[in-house]
């Protein structure tokens, strides 16, 4: 089949971003779009992650699908693991527009979303009428920025959650909300995780991860993961958008909010091998920041991921990036004489 997206991506690039990512929804939603048209996963892609196989390690991030309106449509589109949200209990407005900048020349996008969505009640409205799904489901979860109660927040978003998903996200390292980032403090961080630890789940009970920022000093990242393997975190993302900037070409890369895409990729990767080296392996890894080829998949998981997501390359490359990076994964795995993934991984 024809990957449609190269025809239409000029006129999409064409269009504020936000009216974009809508059409493509909506085309998604009335199936428009077609399930991708991808040979199945090569064996040597087989990972498990939070106790579940997946026939490869390629999810998409959080951010793309916030209310749950297509995740199921996603699965079809290749990814093994979806992250929906982020979703806050009130539905929250996000900031003003514009608030999402391309910046093609870098392969990137700066955005300052503020975690705009409909709500956990109209959320948890879809999950229940759709039901399960064939891959795994993450659900990022974040407070609401004028919440007086943002622990609160969190533990009741996570037993509303917990029984659709397999991985709970706790979104404590967002760069464009007022309570985004109170969480990255370590004593903070330690109260708000006793408290999720004390909320009554009903097996089978969701993986707990935390989201961490790019843009922590090293002192800071070994507190958080200690205070995280103190509590017995089941997995650590690494890493959000990043609040700094490193040279850029695009017209917009003065605008404020948290940059993704290639521009992100080295301090994301190499946060990510830190946190590997201060785990020690004990949690599994999800890399996330600048992923739009197999090279770039292959060196988070050779920095300690344990698998990856992707969000900027879809606007830039379109769906087919999935299936383009699980082959050259493949390749570069046997390349270099391993089995396995995951042996290509403890290497």
């Amino acid at each position: 089949m024809v990957d449609p997206y190269p025809f239409i991506k000029p006129l999409l690039l064409r269009l504020d971003p936000e009216t974009a990512h809508e059409l493509t929804l909506r085309a998604l939603e009335t199936g428009l779009v077609p399930p991708a048209a991808a040979p199945p996963a090569d064996p040597i892609l087989a990972v498990e992650l939070f106790g579940r196989r997946l026939a490869h390690p390629i999810g998409l991030a959080a951010g793309f699908d916030k209310n749950a309106r297509v995740y199921g449509r996603m699965f079809g589109q290749g990814f093994s693991f979806v992250e929906i949200g982020g979703v806050t209990p009130q539905p929250q407005a996000g900031n003003p527009r514009p608030r999402v900048f391309r910046l093609p020349d870098d392969a990137a996008v700066i955005n300052r979303m503020g975690f705009p969505n409909d709500g956990a009640d109209v959320v948890e409205g879809r999950l229940r009428a759709r039901g399960a799904q064939a891959g795994m489901l993450g659900i990022n979860l974040a407070s609401n920025s004028s919440s007086a109660d943002p622990v609160a927040d969190f533990t009741g978003l996570v037993a509303r959650f917990a029984p659709y998903a397999g991985y709970l996200t706790l979104d404590i390292s967002c760069p464009n909300t007022a309570n985004g980032q109170l969480f990255l403090d370590p004593a903070r961080l330690r109260d708000l995780l006793a408290a999720v630890a004390a909320v009554p789940l009903t097996a089978p009970r969701p993986a707990i991860v935390a989201k961490l920022s790019p843009d922590i000093d090293a002192p800071l990242l070994e507190a958080l993961v200690g205070v995280l393997l103190d509590a017995r975190i089941d997995g650590i993302v690494v890493s959000n958008t990043t609040a700094r900037r490193p040279p850029l070409a695009g017209a917009h890369g003065s605008e404020r909010g948290g940059l993704s895409g290639r521009p992100l990729f080295g301090a994301s990767t190499a946060m990510l091998a830190d946190v590997a080296r201060l785990t020690g392996g004990s949690v599994p890894l999800i890399g996330v920041g600048g992923i739009a080829g197999g090279a770039d998949a292959y060196a988070k998981i050779r920095a300690g991921a344990s698998a990856v997501q992707l969000y900027t390359a879809l606007i830039y490359g379109g769906t087919a990036v999935v299936a383009r990076i699980g082959r050259e994964l493949a390749a570069l795995v046997r390349r270099d004489g391993f089995t396995s993934l995951r042996q290509a991984a403890a290497a």
